[in-house]
């Protein structure tokens, strides 16, 4: 599989990946070697910028890890940027509309939608694949719109039935936050979750999330989720650090 390739998971499966959230190319070569399915890197709250991107999805190809990009801004040329550099796809942070994922979803496709066209970039094999090929390849970048607002639940069937959105994304932090809530846990949270992963499968969309742990992990796909970001780089050397620490005294 060339790291740019990427298809989400059958009916009948799952696939685990991580967030990084640290500029080290380094890093995603590691986590190339580990058995993940994907990666995300999040350029919405990590201290990305192109270059950094840039050098990610280089080692990203070299190791054959797919990866994502959660982008700063839904914007034309932010998702043209990750998406020319060689992303498997995007994670759309604060998609609250049906109107918003058109957009989004035109941003990222050739054919039927906005984006530029280049022959140069990484995505078009630098010139290498053609115009036919390329377009071909790059309009199956995979587009996942998160949904994290008390609006975006309320929108949920509209925007999992656009024609180019993949699956949604719960993003239950900043849906806790829309609901006047401060904690990512609280039973009304885990309501709206469930709404959202019930009119999402109805659409025949898949469904991701954030979890914290293989139980909750398990705890989703019995419910349908089926793509799951667990932990990040930073908390799994956070916890692998805790382990071997000497024990400190009181």
């Amino acid at each position: 599989m060339r790291a740019m390739d990427y298809a989400l998971p059958a009916a009948d499966g799952y696939h685990v990946g991580v967030f990084i959230k640290t500029t080290s190319p380094q890093t995603v070569e590691l986590l190339g070697g580990t058995g993940l399915d994907f990666a995300v890197i999040d350029a919405e709250h990590a201290p990305f910028d192109r270059t950094s991107l840039d050098l990610a999805m280089l080692a990203g190809r070299a190791a054959q890890l797919p990866l994502f990009v959660r982008v700063l801004e839904r914007n034309a040329s932010g998702l043209l940027s990750v998406l020319d550099m060689g992303a498997a796809g995007v994670l759309v942070p604060h998609v609250d509309t049906a109107e918003q994922a058109r957009e989004v979803v035109a941003h990222c496709r050739y054919v039927g939608g906005d984006r530029g066209y280049s022959s140069s970039p990484r995505a078009a094999g630098y010139g290498a694949l053609g115009m036919k090929e390329a377009i071909r390849r790059g309009d199956r970048n995979v587009v996942v719109a998160q949904i994290e607002s008390a609006q975006a639940v309320e929108e949920a069937a509209n925007i999992a039935a656009v024609p180019g959105v993949a699956g949604l994304f719960i993003g239950r932090a900043d849906l806790a936050l829309s609901m006047g809530l401060d904690n990512a846990q609280d039973e009304r949270v885990g309501a709206a979750t469930e709404r959202v992963i019930r009119v999402s499968l109805a659409a025949g969309k898949v469904v991701g999330m954030f979890v914290g742990s293989t139980a909750e992990r398990e705890k989703y796909r019995a419910l349908g989720v089926s793509w799951f970001v667990q932990g990040s780089d930073q908390s799994l050397l956070r916890q692998g650090a805790q382990a071997i620490a000497r024990p400190r005294q009181a």
